[in-house]
């Protein structure tokens, strides 16, 4: 299904894929929960994904795709197509993403709600792929943000062991061994737990993400 775009959105080389999951309590950002609801982990959860399609709004894109695990809801703004994750463990539904997509394609996680254009811009401007193969956001946790191929292949992701504290460095080394020009986007802290929310929402006080925080923790005195 496909968003019906109130205005053109900014064209680009680049497919966006922002990978998702529907949130609903008790099946987002568990890790949250205490000292958060799972009701206001979903919000939180539903703030982060709302930031990160802003975001990704705001650049320039060929298409832009979220691949979801459930149903799409209000979060969803104008101008983004909609496909179903596959089943299986993170790597072989990254890998069928990706499969899914034709030309240069940037994947990027709901977690990182600090994402701002600037940050993505290196990856989705003209020009982002000349002497370039991949590009990849590594996350403070060990993992990665972003993971961007010239050419869509599903085998650089399938086998990759996910989240692991050493899992963006495994995916990292899987692109070099196959011979891959890579180019870096900055690291940026995945929101798992309160304390990274916390840290996440300083970073970026002016989204939907810090609002939310700030909203939900006078309310439940934690």
């Amino acid at each position: 299904m496909t968003a019906s775009a109130a205005c053109p959105a900014p064209s680009g080389p680049t497919t966006v894929l922002v990978i998702a999951k529907e949130p609903v309590p008790g099946r987002v950002k568990t890790r949250l929960t205490p000292p958060y609801t799972p009701d206001e982990a979903a919000q939180l959860a539903e703030a982060a994904l709302y930031d990160t399609l802003r975001a990704v709004s705001a650049m320039p894109a060929r298409r832009r795709v979220v691949v979801l695990d459930g149903r799409p809801g209000s979060w969803l703004p104008a101008g983004f197509d909609v496909r179903p994750q596959c089943a299986g463990g993170l790597d072989e539904r990254l890998a069928a993403a990706f499969a899914d997509s034709t030309g240069p394609t940037l994947l990027i996680g709901m977690d990182t709600p600090q994402v701002t254009p600037q940050l993505l811009a290196p990856a989705l401007e003209s020009g982002a792929w000349d002497g370039c193969d991949a590009w990849f956001g590594a996350a403070e946790d060990g993992g990665f943000w972003a993971l961007g191929l010239a050419t869509p292949d599903p085998r650089l992701l399938r086998g990759v062991p996910m989240s692991t504290d050493h899992t963006g460095a495994a995916q990292r080394a899987r692109l070099t061994a196959a011979g891959l020009r890579v180019r870096e986007l900055p690291p940026l802290r995945d929101v798992d737990t309160a304390d990274d929310a916390h840290q996440v929402a300083a970073a970026a006080p002016a989204g939907r993400f810090a609002a939310t925080l700030a909203r939900l923790t006078p309310v439940t005195g934690r």
